[in-house]
């Protein structure tokens, strides 16, 4: 998961343009000021790409966390 952290944090950076943010499993796009909806899709477009996996459009919607991000990555990475 180590990793997997490491990964969303560059991704966090580059999405949000700050690299102060602190990428937590308890993390919610209500934390960060920048965090609409048209940065989530740039968010998990970019996490697609990054991780070499593909969401549904479920899956997104069902994500309430940072956690629960990492854990559908670990799931799907896992499964290739």
């Amino acid at each position: 998961m180590d990793v997997i952290y490491a990964g969303l944090k560059q991704i966090f950076h580059e999405v949000f343009d700050d690299d102060t943010l602190v990428i937590t499993p308890e993390l919610t796009a209500a934390d960060v000021a920048e965090w609409d909806s048209l940065s989530h899709i740039r968010l998990m477009l970019a996490v697609e790409r990054s991780f070499k996996i593909r969401f549904s459009a479920a899956q997104t919607a069902s994500l309430h966390n940072v956690g629960q991000l990492a854990e559908l990555i670990r799931a799907k990475t896992a499964a290739k």
